[in-house]
């Protein structure tokens, strides 16, 4: 297992195989089997970065499917050997925090994001899920494992940042990154009804997946100066009705602001991974007047969300091939493709590893 140790301040850290013994299976819970794992920008930030909390000992990964090996005495919809997807965001269903409809911070901000956060997450052999009925879901034999591994983060997620632009037919949306979030953040903006495209990237490839996935209109290259200016320059001074972002920095809010119509909406999805205020512009925020709003959430997990995106790709209309560029064989690979994710080769869309 690919285990990381981070001591305060990020004074010492390490990345090693370690054996351990499998969790304990409770009523409610289930342990499964790797079949396909794909590490994560947020890996890279919790290694290298500024990742929140310390993680003594605690296994990697948050991106996976699998085989049910045991469930436990309560389970109803899921048994041994069922081919599962394993949402990277696992709640507790039956909190107070969930009937709110926040199920994704039961218990506390962020605490359902727990795999390698604040339990041993999925790159190892064997790995916990708590609440297995709501936690899982099945994907049937059409979708190959590799592209079923995708709608554990990056189509949930993805997809939420459109949900939270509120993005609606007509809308012209710009996308902030074109990395495997952004690049399903346009195809969820897509089947949404979106109709102008205005695409920050760089990388050939991402670029010429973000067409297929229907972004036809203009590429904006952050390399050729502001984004903003060329925003402006695009609308003929008018802004976007939406802003996506899946990428960028604490500045990048600021520059989604400015592009943005009054009454408009930012969806925003990206992990923040160093510093330590997010800029907000006072005069282009109206002052705290001008109906521009932020929407910043964790991806929703449960076992409705998975089953409904896995449809939409055995249906094909959600095509996950292009995502995934390098592809390893063999749980031992795991490491390779982690600092794949690291280093981000001009070619790197998505890692996967396939056990």
């Amino acid at each position: 297992m690919i285990v990381t140790k981070i001591f305060k301040g990020l004074t010492m850290l390490k990345i090693r195989w370690i054996e351990k013994k499998w969790s304990m299976c409770g009523p409610l819970d289930a342990l499964v089997k790797s079949r396909a794992l794909a590490p994560c920008t947020s890996d890279i930030h919790t290694v290298w970065e500024g990742t929140i909390g310390e993680r003594h000992n605690l296994v990697l990964g948050h991106e996976g499917v699998g085989e049910v090996v045991e469930v436990g005495s309560m389970v109803k919809n899921f048994k041994p050997r069922d081919q599962v997807i394993i949402p990277a965001i696992t709640p507790d269903w039956n909190t107070v925090e969930a009937q709110g409809g926040l199920a994704m911070h039961s218990g506390g901000m962020l605490t359902c994001w727990r795999f390698s956060f604040f339990k041993d997450g999925v790159f190892g052999e064997i790995f916990h899920v708590t609440d297995a009925d709501d936690n899982l879901a099945k994907f049937p034999d059409s979708i190959a494992p590799a592209e079923a591994a995708m709608l554990s983060d990056r189509v949930p997620t993805s997809f939420h940042t459109a949900e939270l632009a509120d993005v609606k037919l007509g809308d012209t949306v710009c996308w902030i990154g074109i990395g495997p979030v952004g690049l399903m953040a346009v195809a969820g903006s897509n089947l949404m009804g979106a109709l102008h495209f205005l695409t920050v990237g760089s990388r050939p490839d991402s670029v010429h997946a973000a067409k297929g996935y229907g972004a036809t209109d203009d590429i904006i290259n952050y390399k050729n100066g502001d984004i903003v200016e060329q925003v402006m320059n695009l609308t003929d001074g008018k802004c976007v009705d939406k802003v996506c972002i899946a990428g960028g920095d604490v500045k990048t809010i600021d520059q989604a602001i400015r592009m943005l119509k009054p009454g408009e909406k930012i969806g925003n999805v990206n992990y923040l991974g160093s510093g330590d205020y997010v800029i907000v512009p006072r005069v282009e925020w109206g002052c705290g007047m001008s109906h521009k709003f932020i929407h910043s959430r964790l991806m929703p997990g449960g076992r409705l969300r998975m089953e409904k995106l896995a449809n939409l790709v055995e249906v094909g209309k959600l095509k996950l091939s292009p995502l995934i560029t390098h592809r390893f064989n063999g749980f031992d690979k795991l490491k390779e493709a982690l600092f794949l994710m690291k280093e981000k080769p001009a070619a790197l869309i998505k890692p996967v590893v396939i056990i």
